[in-house]
């Protein structure tokens, strides 16, 4: 092995030592963190909130260590993928560092333990919050894709369970008159925590993306077109995006009061359009909070059927489309004038959420 190639081991050996370093402080901070919530410990709090300061130096460090080693070995494929890799890396653990303090010091401010079933939820989320990060943390060191893969996995499951969570706490507030100051922080806590789950997740897709070259995979929006009775905007929009933007998104519509068949001008011209219409049929909103937060975007297509959505989930957006009407006639002109309308609403959508990509 030449001279060249020896500094390189050994300046990569470095970056990597100094990035395991980096996680196992910050997964002691998180455990820390959670600990101090769960025993009302103000000193292990503080101490937590402190040591992060070390952190954001190791932070400051490991990316002097990555440009230098760019500039010196002007590395190519793979090292340059895991040098690219351990950047971004390097800042997803900083902030898990920081969701770490805003912890401890929601702790200080709660200033007692939690209890009861608050304290079930935050120790179910908080194992397996620092689990998948473990997890992350383990695949990214040992190099291991598989175990990453396992990773984002674990993060998904999170993510549903906090839907649940979410509602609990704010129909909780609404019960009880209105939003309190503990309810507030436990809302914050546990935004933390899900917040640590998907930086461990996007921590494991930095490692697949070393081992196997493989980007990150595309997110695609689920969006439910809702309408007053699903005979005619509904359907129409969920078969226009199906068509431009099918990689993007997973499209479906409903009716508040669902009617019997289809309006049959809206069948015939998209029929001409080139549109299979066979299989659609109005359909009945389902407006379960499981089902509405199965959706990232909910738009109403009528100015009043957002109303029949009592609630909106968490994490569930929605629009409301007030310049599409159905024609009155069998006019030509108005079907086309719709088409183009619900077209070019699609689109700004869809930019807006995966941008120019696949648009």
């Amino acid at each position: 092995m030449s001279h060249l190639e020896e500094r390189l081991e050994h300046d990569l050996n470095e970056i990597r030592d100094q990035i395991a370093n980096m996680g196992s402080n910050v997964e002691q901070a998180l455990h820390g963190a959670f600990r101090a919530l769960h025993d009302g410990n103000e000193k292990l709090a503080f101490t937590t909130i402190l040591s992060d300061l070390p952190i954001n130096r190791q932070m400051r460090k490991i990316d002097q260590l990555c440009h230098a080693f760019i500039a010196v070995h002007l590395p190519s494929a793979g090292h340059l993928r895991l040098i690219s890799s351990v950047i971004r890396v390097n800042i997803i653990l900083e902030r898990i560092g920081d969701y770490a303090v805003t912890i401890a010091r929601e702790a200080v401010q709660l200033g007692a333990a939690p209890e009861g079933r608050m304290l079930t939820d935050l120790e179910t989320i908080s194992a397996e919050a620092i689990s998948t990060l473990s997890e992350s943390i383990s695949a990214f060191n040992s190099s291991n894709a598989e175990r990453a893969r396992d990773a984002i996995a674990m993060s998904g499951k999170i993510e549903r369970e906090m839907d649940g969570i979410y509602a609990e706490l704010l129909d909780s507030a609404e019960g009880s008159g209105g939003c309190s100051r503990d309810t507030m922080i436990y809302l914050i806590i546990f935004s933390q925590l899900k917040r640590v789950a998907d930086q461990a997740k996007n921590l494991a897709e930095q490692t697949v993306f070393i081992e196997t070259g493989e980007a990150k995979t595309p997110k695609v929006y689920r969006v439910l077109f809702l309408d007053e009775d699903n005979s005619c905007l509904g359907p129409m929009a969920e078969m226009i995006a199906g068509k431009i933007y099918p990689d993007i998104g997973e499209y479906t519509s409903a009716g508040v009061h669902p009617a019997d068949s289809l309006n049959a001008n809206m069948t015939e011209f998209m029929q001409q359009h080139g549109f299979n219409v066979s299989a659609m049929a109005p359909q009945q909103l389902d407006s379960s909070r499981e089902s509405l937060a199965h959706h990232h975007v909910i738009v109403g297509l009528h100015k009043k059927v957002l109303k029949a959505v009592v609630k909106i989930p968490f994490r569930t957006s929605a629009l409301n489309w007030k310049d599409v009407k159905i024609p009155k006639v069998d006019d030509v002109e108005a079907w086309e004038t719709l088409h183009r309308t619900l077209a070019l609403h699609i689109r700004e959508l869809m930019t807006l959420l995966r941008g120019d990509e696949g648009v």
